[in-house]
């Protein structure tokens, strides 16, 4: 998916790592862990969310977006995005949405449908925040400066979380389910960039002029841009009956623009 737009860092420049860290509650610092023996041998009462990290190893900090992958868990794929969004100056920090599950990854369309049915929204949604504050503590991110970017599931949950944030600077979600009730849409409080694929079987033409007006209702800030002749998924090269690579470039840069509208000054 190669882009027009020249990124401030090349891919050499990124660094990766791993983080684990227990959802919904306070995230353990550093200093917590020198004063208390105990730290590495306590066995966790709260789940623990496993996720990838990707950085500009540059000296400064950086914005942070909390990346959701979708209904196949976390792909390659979903890593390369990763990276790539770190090439645009962003800490960025990938959650197995699936930890519940076993955290699995799958190429079955069937396989990943089913794995969706089981998924406790309430739960994921908490683990999504446990992101952004897991954020704060490294000093390499600035602090309450987020935004969340998802893929099909990874963007109905981008959405939902856009609606329940307070300090969330942004939200990108590529073709998502609209959240119910529309009422909902009354505590988005971020900026919204909506990708929605024209033949969409997933997510209705209903359901995204539900959003549309929403939006106007509650005079929200909500850009929605559709992609002529394109299907639901049309952004993952995994899937090559549905990939649509222009598409899927316009609609990158129509993501690193509005991440960087929303962040500047910050």
């Amino acid at each position: 998916m190669s882009t027009t737009q020249t990124a401030p860092f090349t891919l050499a420049q990124i660094g990766t790592g791993t983080a684990r860290f227990p959802s919904g509650v306070p995230i353990p610092t550093h200093t917590d862990q020198m004063v208390d023996p105990y730290f590495k041998s306590k066995i966790p009462k709260e789940h623990q969310v496993d996720c990838l990290l990707f950085w500009p190893q540059q000296a400064g900090s950086y914005p942070g977006v909390v990346l959701l992958h979708d209904r196949w868990g976390l792909t390659g794929q979903m890593k390369d995005l990763g990276a790539r969004l770190a090439c645009e100056g962003y800490m960025v920090i990938i959650p197995n949405l699936y930890g519940r599950l076993g955290g699995m990854v799958t190429a079955s369309d069937d396989v990943a449908a089913a794995l969706l049915e089981r998924q406790n929204d309430a739960h994921v949604l908490t683990d999504i925040n446990s992101c952004c504050e897991y954020l704060n503590t490294r000093h390499f991110a600035k602090t309450n400066i987020h935004g969340v970017v998802g893929y099909g599931m990874g963007g109905s949950y981008a959405l939902r979380f856009a609606c329940q944030r307070k300090r969330l600077r942004a939200a990108v979600s590529y073709y998502g389910k609209m959240v119910t009730p529309k009422e909902l849409v009354k505590d988005l409080f971020s900026p919204l960039l909506y990708h929605q694929a024209e033949d969409d079987t997933w997510v209705t033409q209903d359901e995204v002029e539900q959003l549309r007006g929403a939006a106007a209702e509650y005079a929200k800030r909500v850009e929605i841009h559709l992609y002529p002749r394109t299907s639901h998924a049309f952004c993952n090269e995994m899937k090559p009956n549905v990939y649509n690579p222009d598409s899927s470039t316009l609609a990158w840069e129509r993501t690193t623009s509005f991440l960087k509208s929303c962040f500047q000054g910050t």
